[in-house]
């Protein structure tokens, strides 16, 4: 566990741009998927990618105000 001065010293560090790679590989799958035709699984990936992306727009915010 870190400890609450570390956190409030270093809150970038809390937060790597790992869910902007995740959300940016999903949506290349999705348009893939939906260039081949399977409207089903780009949706879904589509999906996921907003998703994500929401997740890094909020853990940023945070990251920013912290």
């Amino acid at each position: 566990m870190v400890a609450p001065s570390a956190v409030a010293a270093f809150p970038a560090q809390l937060f790597s741009g790992e869910f902007l790679e995740w959300a940016l590989a999903f949506f290349v799958l999705a348009v893939l998927a939906w260039a081949v035709g399977a409207r089903g699984i780009a949706g879904i990936s589509m999906e996921i990618a907003r998703l994500l992306v929401l997740v890094f727009l909020v853990l940023a915010l945070l990251t920013l105000v912290l």
